[in-house]
């Protein structure tokens, strides 16, 4: 009797409990009725016998398990603790609290484009949060086998799955293939939808999926950063002109570079003092254009004459 009731528990707890795991399973001796149950905040207390629940506590606390816990297991599951030896049960402890999960592409994904045989390279990475919210699915498919589950094992499933949920939300959302960040929530969302459906077969819910940012090959963000330089200077030419300034100016170390550097420069001032000319000119122009106002003509003679003239100075004739 002192041999098998050294193997009654006193203190039915989770004892190591970290926040990176999703569920332990304590079965290490058997219950009796005098055993107390430590419940901690975030914590759900799972009672199986035989492989089937009894019952779920989620009262957070210090209780005994006579007077707190088998009234409860009773009345809701007729669990019978008529026992006075001990009974082998298992308490499976679930932590109620969300879960972040920090997901990326471990590889380029390719997908469908026009043009791209093989499809365009994108990778993606942001963060998700999920919690358990079946606990019949969470025993059937994973607790049933495993004492214990981590956060890491679970972000081994998700990325298993990911790829395709993220290429398929990318090609129903993907209005622009490059300014896929601008589209994100709307994809974002599809891909929770997806995923969520996968988490529900072992018990989990996606609270959030949130996509941080898209990455594009060099050589494919450096045409698109071309194209925005492109845009906000506004002429294509004038932006071939500064880029090939830049190109020769930052060749320090080449004489050449230098001497062509210089003459680019005194390129350019000759171009914008052609240009002021020109708009010293056309502003010429438009004065000598514009009608002269105040002149007179001889009304004997026809011979045009100054204001302010008495008399023409071809006739001789007095003016008004």
């Amino acid at each position: 009797m002192g041999i098998f009731s050294s193997q009654l528990a006193s203190v039915v707890e989770w004892p190591e409990y970290r926040d990176d795991v999703i569920f332990y399973k304590w079965h290490e001796a058997e219950l009796k009725k005098s055993s107390r149950i430590i419940i901690r905040p975030g914590q759900d207390a799972i009672f199986m016998y035989n492989g089937r629940i009894e019952g779920v506590f989620q009262d957070e606390g210090n209780f005994e398990l006579n007077s707190d816990i088998i009234p409860f297991l009773s009345t809701l599951k007729g669990f019978k603790f008529g026992f006075n030896s001990g009974l082998r049960a298992e308490v499976l402890f679930v932590n109620t609290k969300e879960f972040t999960l920090k997901w990326g592409t471990k590889n380029a994904i390719n997908v469908p484009y026009k043009g791209l045989p093989g499809g365009l390279p994108i990778r993606c990475f942001g963060t998700c949060t999920m919690k358990v919210n079946d606990y019949v699915a969470l025993i059937d498919q994973i607790a049933g086998v495993r004492d214990i589950y981590r956060i890491d094992e679970l972000e081994d499933r998700v990325m298993s799955v990911l790829d395709q949920y993220v290429i398929s939300a990318i090609v129903k959302e993907g209005k622009d293939m490059f300014n896929l960040q601008a589209q994100s929530p709307a994809i974002a969302s599809d891909i929770r939808y997806d995923l969520d459906m996968e988490m529900h077969k072992i018990g989990m819910s996606v609270t959030s999926f949130v996509i941080q940012n898209f990455n594009y090959p060099k050589e494919i963000q450096d045409r698109i950063n071309d194209v925005a330089s492109a845009h906000m200077v506004g002429d294509i030419n004038t932006y071939q002109q500064v880029h090939m300034v830049d190109a020769l100016s930052n060749d320090t170390n080449s004489t050449a570079g230098s001497t062509a550097s210089d003459m680019m420069g005194m390129m350019a001032g000759m171009t914008m003092a052609g240009q002021m000319m020109n708009q010293m000119n056309e502003a010429m122009q438009g004065q000598n254009n514009k009608p002269q106002t105040g002149a007179k003509f001889c009304p004997e003679c026809g011979n045009p004459v100054q204001e302010g003239q008495k008399f023409c100075p071809e006739c001789g004739h007095k003016l008004s």
